[in-house]
């Protein structure tokens, strides 16, 4: 098996697999902090709560889909 890691097939699958790994947490971040700052917002500003919201909705939307394509491109390395 630890054989098999040093052949530039092996290479490959692991930076691939380090890669989407990366995707995943850093779209766990981003997220993370879409939503706390939403909160901030909120609690700073009660009556914009539903702008607010859509615009969080919507950013966390399109992180989640930068992360999926990361995952995919990943997966291909």
């Amino acid at each position: 098996m630890v054989l098999a890691a040093a052949t530039p097939e092996g290479v490959h699958g692991t930076l691939g697999g380090i890669g989407a790994g990366l995707a995943a947490i850093g779209a766990g971040i981003g997220i993370g902090q879409i939503g706390g700052k939403a909160v901030e917002a909120i609690a700073r500003q009660p009556e914009a709560v539903g702008k607010i919201q859509l615009n969080m909705i919507i950013a966390a939307a399109l992180v989640e889909g930068v992360a999926l394509f990361a995952v995919v491109v990943a997966a291909f390395f």
